[in-house]
């Protein structure tokens, strides 16, 4: 089981079983909504993510004109699990305060649109020069 938290602790959630690994996404919408070379997370089947405190403490914002979307905690500003599609969510690595011994980066996406400084890692997952239409099995 992993567990998690935003940077203040106000969100809690855990997830059971085996998310399967990392997907980094290198987009520029991730960039900049991060800040940095863009965001780690995991794709776990919504049954499997169980909040244990703060919902009421998640806000959203969507991109105007685009299909992206972000959770954060209202209190601390940090990113929290959000909708992935209609049957996953994806959960940004960073919150994973417990269990991620385990973890390893699978999947780096978009890697053609990647910042120009970026130089990616020899950590022998998979590179996509775009998206996965889903999470493979």
């Amino acid at each position: 089981m992993l567990q998690g938290e935003c940077n203040c602790g106000a969100v809690r959630f855990e997830i059971d079983g085996d998310p399967g690994g990392i997907y980094v996404c290198h987009c520029s919408i991730c960039r900049r909504a991060t800040g940095a070379n863009g965001i780690a997370v995991l794709v776990v089947p919504k049954q499997r993510l169980r909040w244990l405190q703060g919902q009421e403490a998640i806000a959203q914002w969507s991109k105007p004109g685009a299909d992206w979307h972000t959770w954060f905690c209202r209190h601390c500003g940090a990113r929290v699990p959000g909708e992935n599609d209609a049957n996953t969510l994806f959960v940004p690595a960073g919150t994973i305060s417990a269990g991620a011994e385990g973890l390893r980066v699978r999947h780096h996406l978009f890697v053609g649109s990647k910042a120009a400084w970026e130089m990616l890692p020899e950590d022998g997952a998979e590179r996509h020069v775009e998206g996965l239409r889903s999470p493979p099995p």
